[in-house]
């Protein structure tokens, strides 16, 4: 207090800007840290994993994916639209005939169609109703077989060598070649004891619908080589044990409608013949023909 009696407040600054100056900086700094390290991993992965690796990542992080595709493609492992003689397109050898009733000549086919252009429109829609219904049929019947293969302990590290997709042709299940875990040994028909699971895990789901099934087998670049045999005969060779192994499992005879070996005329990966993905089984459930409406003869 001052002789007059006058009272004299000080007011002290604390100097400096350390203390408690709060600690959201330290939040952000570390989220940016930990961004960068994702990144950088990131980008290691993407350098050193294979295409395979890069598709089975992607169906981890996306398991509810079937492709629904229009050209057969669907990126990088899509393949190649097969049409109704693709068992003998490029050279394709076909080890056994179609057993089943063929399918409606081309002819029939257009009679078919103009009958419907002619005032019959309740057969189109009957058509678009039935297709419709078979397209969700194969998607249930598509993760059932994921679903099947993720429960199974001894095959859920090879899902990712599994490829299902829907395709014109119908429901396409793909058994592919890894480096270092093929689905036959080397130059031969004789399957590997996963392939033999994995076989009996779609073939308990494919006995459930009663479509007709086309088996195919496909080999990469230069397969023979060293080995007897041709890649034609090695193609066909699987194909026909795949046929056997589903065939035991329960499938009937008469819903195979054709077995054929197609050495490396359809490739998965077109820009690499030689890539062990080439080598596969492809298992097709073919969409079938809707019954002619009742007065209709096709």
């Amino acid at each position: 207090m001052a002789a007059n009696g006058a009272v004299i407040i000080k007011r002290i600054k604390k100097g400096g800007h350390g203390g408690h100056h709060g600690g959201a900086w330290k939040v952000a700094y570390a989220d940016f840290v930990t961004a960068m390290m994702a990144f950088f991993l990131l980008m290691w992965l993407i350098n050193t994993t294979t295409p395979e690796q890069k598709r089975g990542i992607a169906d981890y992080f996306a398991p509810q994916s079937i492709a629904q595709t229009v050209s057969g493609s669907g990126g990088v492992l899509g393949g190649k639209v097969m049409g109704e003689d693709s068992a003998h397109a490029g050279g394709a050898q076909s080890v056994m005939q179609k057993q089943s009733p063929p399918s409606p000549s081309s002819k029939t086919k257009a009679m078919a169609s103009g009958a419907t252009q002619g005032g019959a429109g309740g057969t189109g829609e009957s058509t678009n109703a039935s297709n419709s219904a078979q397209d969700g049929e194969f998607a249930h019947a598509a993760e059932a077989i994921r679903q099947s293969v993720q429960d199974n302990p001894d095959l859920a590290k090879i899902l990712h060598q599994l490829i299902l997709e829907q395709t014109p042709q119908g429901l396409r299940i793909q058994l592919v070649d890894q480096d270092g875990r093929p689905m036959f040994q080397q130059g031969t028909a004789e399957p590997m004891p996963y392939t033999k699971k994995l076989l009996a895990a779609v073939g308990a789901i494919i006995d459930t619908l009663p479509n007709r099934v086309s088996i195919s087998g496909h080999t990469a670049g230069n397969d023979s080589s060293g080995v007897t045999g041709s890649d034609w005969q090695i193609s066909s060779a699987r194909a026909d044990a795949a046929r056997a192994m589903l065939q035991s499992g329960g499938l009937a005879s008469d819903r195979i409608y054709e077995v054929a070996g197609k050495a490396g005329s359809e490739p998965l990966l077109p820009e690499d013949p030689s890539a062990s993905a080439n080598r596969r089984l492809s298992i097709v459930l073919l969409k079938e023909a809707p019954p002619a409406p009742p007065g209709k003869t096709l």
